[in-house]
């Protein structure tokens, strides 16, 4: 409760709102339906004229008590609908106080059949949207939904899990929800005209769409995951912008704040954008791959959005084999060391990844991916340890594994052995046995040259030891003749 009354008493400014894009002034500046209405109050000077410089314009409400039903659709005359659509866009422009439940309720329900009477005019088709129509629907969508979001969790601790935190829920999403519903019959109807609409669905509204995936809201961030979806596919002349503009969301998230509500839903956009892409792969495209996803393995709390990650990453293997080998290193960069949980996704990942692998990009990682997979065999923690066991459950793992054997076993037959010897996990000490046949199966002269040198290995380890002793022994012996009684032993 008392998060509830943080986030409902602070803000935290749209990323876009400061022109840092160069794109011009926001979408919602100029004349719309709520700049045009002047609120007169004796104790207020009115409103002089805005600036030609202002960056933005401040959207002002009419008085509540305008707020009243307009005719249906289907009760005036078909020439008249277009200006009525004009008016009932207008109403839908008011601002409610929603965090007062017994506040305006006629004035809330008013807007809110009239919002649903637009998308079932929308819907419908029964009448052309014209110029001027989708130009004030923008207006009205962007005065409703373009607003400054509640701030994180801010009292120091670290971001807890999304599945165990209660979401905060926006408070006016009864008049929300059918705003981007209106949005995405619009975008998705087919008399749209992506040529004309695209004055109006610009840049501007773009990046400001994508600061609200930052909401904690899920049902929000669902609804703008479909919408710029459905932009992405009809606006194609937005699609470049967008790649980049999510890429920067990206960047500011893995290397400045680690904080971001949307990462899961924009990089479902991402997977269906990445099957899309043409062969051969555009630079650009593998570029993203090496500077936004692989670093997106990066932040402490991924498991919030790992399966999409690893669904984009096996699309680019899938579609190119010869990027496994970048993967499989980009893997083994951001491999975790302390955090086992994370270890155990990574592990899951690196299989998917070596599914789609063929055997000359294995052999060009797999020195350095077998040391890891040999650390996380003798892993204290058994899930990280049995996770890498299950490697061995895959059968296009196994033959990449036989093929390259010669180089493979000779680097984990010491973690196989040491499980064997002393893991305190029984379903650990199984599996490692049942390995290790599987390689004596396969290649017996192999294993047997490689028993050899551990157990060489080991001898010489142990004569080591013994030396050692022997030497703090001696020196004991030294110290306590010369000594005396002065001396401390332990």
């Amino acid at each position: 409760m008392l998060r509830k009354i943080m986030k409902g008493g602070h803000r935290k400014p749209s990323k876009s709102d400061g022109n840092d894009f160069g794109l011009g002034p926001p979408l919602n500046s100029g004349s719309g339906p709520a700049n045009n209405v002047v609120v007169n109050h004796s104790s207020r000077a009115a409103p002089g004229p805005p600036s030609p410089h202002s960056r933005s314009t401040v959207f002002v409400s009419p008085p509540m008590n305008t707020v009243e039903p307009l005719p249906f659709f289907r009760d005036v005359p078909v020439a008249e609908r277009p200006n009525l659509f004009l008016r009932k866009l207008q109403l839908c422009c008011f601002h409610f106080d929603f965090t007062d439940t017994l506040k305006s309720v006629r004035e809330k329900e008013i807007k809110r059949q009239t919002l649903l009477e637009l998308v079932d005019f929308i819907q419908s088709g029964s009448g052309k949207i014209t110029e001027n129509c989708q130009e004030e629907m923008i207006k009205m969508v962007s005065v409703n939904v373009f607003r400054c979001l509640p701030p994180h969790d801010s009292t120091g601790q670290e971001p807890t899990d999304p599945e165990e935190d209660e979401p905060y829920l926006e408070p006016s999403w009864s008049h929300l929800q059918l705003v981007y519903e209106l949005l995405l019959r619009y975008v998705v109807m087919s008399d749209t005209d992506a040529k004309v609409a695209k004055r109006y669905v610009d840049h501007s509204f773009v990046l400001k769409l994508l600061d609200l995936f930052d909401s904690e809201d899920p049902r929000e961030r669902e609804y703008l995951k479909t919408i710029l979806h459905r932009i992405y596919g009809k606006f194609m002349v937005h699609r470049p912008f967008i790649r980049k503009a999510i890429n920067n969301i990206f960047y500011r998230f893995i290397y400045e704040t680690e904080r971001h509500s949307g990462i899961g839903e924009l990089l479902e956009i991402l997977g269906s954008i990445i099957n899309g892409f043409a062969l051969p792969m555009k630079e650009e495209h593998k570029l993203f791959l090496v500077r936004a996803l692989i670093p997106l393995h990066k932040p402490k709390h991924i498991s919030g959005y790992h399966q999409q990650l690893s669904y984009c990453i096996i699309q680019f293997v899938e579609k190119d084999y010869k990027l496994a080998d970048t993967v499989i290193r980009g893997l083994l960069k951001y491999w975790p060391v302390t955090n086992c949980q994370k270890e155990v996704l990574f592990l899951g990942e690196l299989e998917e990844v070596l599914e789609a692998t063929q055997s000359a990009e294995f052999q060009r990682c797999m020195v350095p991916l077998f040391r890891q997979i040999a650390r996380c065999l003798t892993s204290s923690h058994f899930q990280v340890a049995e996770r890498a066991l299950f490697l061995w459950n895959n059968e296009h793992i196994v033959s990449l594994i036989a093929q390259n054997r010669t180089v493979v076993l000779p680097i984990i037959f010491e973690a196989l052995e040491k499980n064997i010897q002393s893991h305190w996990n029984q379903a650990i000490h199984g599996l490692t046995i049942n390995i290790r046949k599987m390689f004596l199966d396969m290649d017996t002269e192999l294993f047997e040259v490689c028993q050899r040198q551990y157990a060489e290995k080991e001898s010489r380890a142990r004569h080591v030891e013994e030396q050692r002793e022997l030497t703090w022994k001696r020196l004991a012996d030294v110290a306590a003749q010369r000594g005396g009684e002065d001396m401390i032993t332990v």
